[in-house]
C-alpha cells in the first residue's frame, strides 16, 4: 500500500493533491477518477450517528437518518467504564458500517474547565485521565469495526463564547498537564485515523494552522500516523494549514481551499513537499477506509437500544438517598411530576443531535414496574421559565395523595447547546419553585435530573431523594426506572465538580474571557485540583456516587517502598460489598506529593477500576503506576520530570472520600540543568549536599574569622538561618564587611558550576 500511494503521488497534479485535502461537500471527500482514488464519508458523532442523505446534505444541518441515541459524554464519564466504552464504540462502528460511513466525528475529549461551556454535554470530564480513558476505549471500539473516528476539538476548545475566533492563552505546563493530556493519551494508544482541530486560537495562532499543536506535538512527538481534518468552518487561511500540518479542509469551501493551495505552491510560499506530506496522509486513510469497507453487518436496532439502556443505567449517579427512600416497592403510591417525565430530554442541541427511532418516556417505564396507575401532574412548561401557579397547585395535590413522589426536572433544549454558554447554574426558576412546594406537602420527594453539566440545588436539604440522569441518551427513561425501582443498583460516579455556587469556579474570574482574549490564569488548578487545594466544599466532589450496598476498602500493599523514575510501581488493595445486594464500585487512586518544589495540586486522579461484587464477595485490586503518575511537566528541559522524593498513595471512593494511604519513595534519575550565578540564593546551595560541602569549604577559605563566617557556618538561630536562605550570593560583599569582594564571588560561582 504504501508503494501504491507513492506512486499515485507520482501521477498526481498540484491540482488534485490540492483537491483531495479539500472538501467535496458538507461530509464527503473528493474522488479522482483518473487515479481511481475514491471518496470517503464523514458523519457526526459522537454519542450516535447523524448521518444526512446524500440527496439531503447541506451546507447546513439537515435532515439525518435514523440512529440510536446513546448516552452523551458528560454521562459516560460518570460510568468510569472502560469496557463498556468499547462496547458502544463497536455498536458506533457497526452503524456506521451499515450506513456507509467511514469516519465518525468524535469522541470529543476537552476538558471541562467551566461548568458553563454550552458544549460540556459533549465532552467527558473536568479531569484528562479519565477522559483519555474512556475515549481510548472508545475509539478502539469504533475502529475496530472498520471506521475511523476524529478526536476532537484539538485543543482547548473550553467555551462556545467567540469559540471560532478567540485566543486561549495558556502557559505550557498547563497546556500540557491539563489541556493536552487527554488527547496524549488517546492518540498514543488507539491512533484515531484522524484528529479535528479547534476553532480557536491557542497562543496567538488558529490551530488550524498552528505547527506546534499538529506537527510538532501530534505528529512528531506523539506519533499521530492518520490526518488532521478541519472542524466545520474552521480554517483561517488553507496554504498556512497545509503548512502547519492541517490535511483536510470540511466542509467544501466551493473551490477557494484549493485555490489557495495551488496558488501558494505556485509562487513558492508553500513547498509542494509540504503538500505531498499532507495529500500522502489522507490517501493512507482513504485507502485504509476502502479495506475495511464491510458489508456482512446487519445491527439490530432493539438489541442497540438496551445497550444504550444499560450504559445508561451504569452512567446515572445516585447524588442522595436519605433514609434509604430508594429503591421504590411496587406497592407503594406513587406520583411523578414535571414535563421531563413525559418530554425526556435525552441529548444537547447542536451538531451531535441525533434522530432516534424511539425514545423512552420515564413515566411509561415507571408504570411498566407498578400494578397500579401512576398519578400524574405537569408541574412546569418546558417552554417558560416563568411560574404557572395552576400547574403548580395540581403537583401539590397531587403530592399530597401520595406516599412518595418523583419530580422530574433539569435544563431544557434552551439553556445549553453548542454555539453558545450558558450564563447560569440555576435550573428555570418554576422548577425550582415546584420542586420547593411539592417537597412542602410531601415529605418524601425524589428528584430525578435530565442536564448536560452541573447545577445548583437550592432545595437539596428538602427533598431525600437525588438522581442525576444527565443526557441519557433515548433510552435513559428506561434506565431511570431501573434504577428507582431497584432493578439496577445505581454505580455512577461524578467525572466533574460541582460547586455550590459559580464563583466557586476556579476559573469564574476570567471566563469566558474580553473580547477574543481569554485568559486561563487558574493555571492546572482545574476542578478537583483547585476545590481539594483551596479547602472549597462542593456541592458534590468529583468522583463522588452512593450505591443501594456498602462497600470496604482494606489491606493496601505496595510491593516496593522506593524505586526509581524508570520503575513501575505495583499495588494492590481488598474491595468488598458488606452489603445484601450485588453492585458495581469505582475504585480511585490519587497521588501527592507533599513536598514539592513547584506549585501543585493536593492530589490528582492517576488510576482507576470498576468491579462488579455480589454480597459479601471480596476481590483483589490491582495498579500499576508509570513515571508520569508522579511525574509534572517541567518547561526547563521540555519533558515530564519527577522530583525525588516521598509520594502519598491515597485510594478512596471520590476525591474527598479517601479510605487507604501509604507512601512511597521516588528517585529521580534525571539531573535537571543548572547553573550558579551571582544571584543564586544560599538556600538554594545548601539544599544541595554536595554544592554544600564546596560551599563550606570556600567559605573556610574566603571569611573564616569573620562575623558572617559565624553566622553562615553556624546558622544556630532558626531566624537567622531563615534570613539567609534568601540572600543572593553577591550579597556576600556587602555583609562581609570587605572580607570577600565581587571578583571573589564570581570565583565561588564557578567553581559551584565546576562541581556540578
Amino acid at each position: 500500500m504504501t508503494q501504491k500511494i507513492k506512486d499515485l503521488l507520482k501521477k498526481m497534479t498540484v491540482e488534485e493533491k490540492a483537491e483531495i485535502c479539500s472538501g467535496a461537500s458538507r461530509w464527503r471527500t473528493h474522488s479522482i477518477d483518473r487515479l481511481e482514488i475514491p471518496e470517503i464519508m464523514m458523519a457526526d458523532g459522537p454519542h450516535g450517528l447523524r448521518k444526512e442523505p446524500k440527496e439531503k446534505e447541506s451546507a447546513s444541518m439537515g435532515e439525518s437518518v435514523e440512529a440510536i441515541c446513546f448516552p452523551t459524554a458528560s454521562a459516560l464519564a460518570c460510568s468510569w467504564d472502560r469496557d463498556l466504552m468499547s462496547r458502544m464504540g463497536e455498536a458506533l462502528g457497526e452503524e456506521s458500517q451499515t450506513e456507509d460511513v467511514n469516519i465518525l466525528l468524535g469522541p470529543g475529549v476537552n476538558i471541562k474547565r467551566s461548568p458553563l461551556c454550552g458544549r460540556n454535554f459533549e465532552y467527558f470530564s473536568e479531569d484528562p485521565l479519565l477522559a483519555s480513558e474512556l475515549a481510548a476505549n472508545y475509539v478502539k471500539g469504533v475502529q475496530s469495526m472498520g471506521v475511523g473516528t476524529s478526536l476532537k476539538h484539538f485543543a482547548a476548545n473550553n467555551q462556545e463564547h467567540r469559540r471560532l475566533t478567540v485566543d486561549a492563552q495558556i502557559d505550557e505546563r498547563t497546556l500540557r498537564e491539563i489541556y493536552l493530556s487527554a488527547f496524549e493519551k488517546v492518540v498514543k494508544e488507539a491512533q484515531p485515523w484522524t484528529v479535528m482541530c479547534a476553532y480557536n486560537q491557542v497562543n496567538g495562532t488558529h490551530a488550524s494552522e498552528n505547527k506546534y499543536l499538529l506537527t510538532d506535538v501530534l505528529k512528531e512527538e506523539w506519533g499521530h500516523e492518520g490526518f488532521v481534518v478541519s472542524d466545520w468552518g474552521a480554517v483561517n487561511y488553507r496554504d498556512k494549514g497545509i503548512a502547519a500540518g492541517l490535511e483536510l479542509e470540511m466542509p467544501s469551501s466551493h473551490g477557494d481551499g484549493k485555490k489557495a493551495i495551488v496558488e501558494a505552491v505556485e509562487n513558492g510560499s508553500l513547498s509542494e513537499e509540504s503538500l505531498d506530506r499532507a495529500a500522502e496522509r489522507m490517501l493512507k486513510i482513504i485507502f485504509k477506509a476502502v479495506e475495511n469497507d464491510r458489508d456482512d453487518l446487519n445491527y439490530s436496532k432493539d438489541e442497540h437500544h438496551q445497550l444504550a439502556r444499560e450504559i445508561a443505567a451504569d452512567s446515572m449517579v445516585l447524588l442522595k438517598n436519605e433514609e434509604s427512600i430508594l429503591p421504590l416497592a411496587e406497592d407503594e403510591k406513587l406520583g411523578v411530576v414535571g414535563s421531563f417525565a413525559k418530554k425526556p430530554r435525552f441529548q444537547g442541541g447542536g451538531s451531535s443531535n441525533i434522530n432516534p427511532y424511539q425514545v423512552d418516556n420515564a413515566y411509561a417505564e415507571l408504570e411498566k414496574y407498578t400494578d397500579q396507575k401512576l398519578a400524574y401532574a405537569e408541574g412546569y412548561s418546558l417552554e417558560s421559565d416563568e411560574d404557572d401557579v395552576k400547574l403548580i397547585a395540581k403537583a401539590k395535590e397531587l403530592a399530597e395523595k401520595v406516599d412518595k413522589v418523583i419530580i422530574f426536572a433539569g435544563l431544557p433544549d434552551r439553556y445549553e447547546s453548542e454555539g453558545y454558554d450558558r450564563d447560569t447554574l440555576e435550573i428555570p426558576p418554576n422548577q425550582n419553585r415546584l420542586i420547593e412546594e411539592v417537597a412542602e406537602v410531601n415529605k418524601n420527594a425524589i428528584v430525578v435530573l435530565s442536564n448536560g453539566s452541573p447545577i445548583t440545588m437550592p432545595w437539596l436539604n428538602n427533598v431525600k431523594g437525588v438522581l442525576e440522569g444527565y443526557l441519557t441518551g433515548q433510552a435513559g427513561g428506561g434506565a431511570a426506572a431501573d434504577i428507582l425501582f431497584g432493578h439496577v443498583n445505581p454505580s455512577g460516579k461524578l467525572a466533574e465538580t460541582f460547586p455550590q455556587k459559580l464563583s466557586d469556579n476556579p476559573s469564574y474570574l476570567f471566563f469566558p474571557g474580553e473580547k477574543d482574549k481569554v485568559e486561563y490564569r487558574e493555571g492546572i488548578f482545574v476542578g478537583y485540583r483547585y476545590y481539594d487545594s483551596k479547602e472549597i466544599e462542593p456541592l458534590f466532589p468529583f468522583g463522588y456516587g452512593l450505591s443501594y450496598t456498602d462497600f470496604e476498602y482494606s489491606d493496601l500493599k505496595i510491593k516496593k517502598n522506593e524505586i526509581t523514575d524508570q520503575e513501575t510501581l505495583n499495588l494492590s488493595l481488598k474491595v468488598k460489598n458488606t452489603g445484601d445486594i450485588y453492585g458495581k464500585e469505582i475504585i480511585q487512586l490519587y497521588v501527592s506529593d507533599p513536598e514539592s518544589t513547584v506549585i501543585k495540586p493536593e492530589k490528582e486522579l492517576k488510576e482507576f477500576a470498576k468491579v462488579e461484587l455480589e454480597p459479601g464477595q471480596e476481590k483483589i485490586v490491582e495498579f500499576e503506576l508509570a513515571k508520569r503518575a508522579f511525574a509534572y511537566y517541567n518547561t526547563e528541559i521540555d519533558d515530564w520530570y519527577v522530583e525525588s522524593g516521598e509520594y502519598d498513595i491515597l485510594v478512596g471512593a471520590s476525591s474527598r472520600d479517601i479510605r487507604l494511604k501509604e507512601t512511597v519513595r521516588v528517585e529521580s534519575t534525571v539531573e535537571l540543568p543548572y547553573e550558579y550565578t551571582i544571584n543564586t540564593n544560599v538556600g538554594d546551595i545548601l539544599a544541595d549536599p554536595e554544592a554544600e560541602e564546596v560551599f563550606n569549604e570556600l567559605l573556610s577559605e574566603y571569611l573564616e574569622g569573620t562575623d558572617l563566617f559565624e553566622m553562615l557556618g553556624g546558622r544556630k538561630s532558626e531566624m537567622m538561618e531563615a534570613m539567609l536562605k534568601y540572600m543572593p550570593l553577591r550579597a556576600l560583599v556587602m555583609f562581609s564587611e570587605g572580607a570577600v569582594n565581587r571578583k571573589q564571588v564570581e570565583e565561588i560561582v564557578e567553581k559551584l558550576n565546576n562541581n556540578l
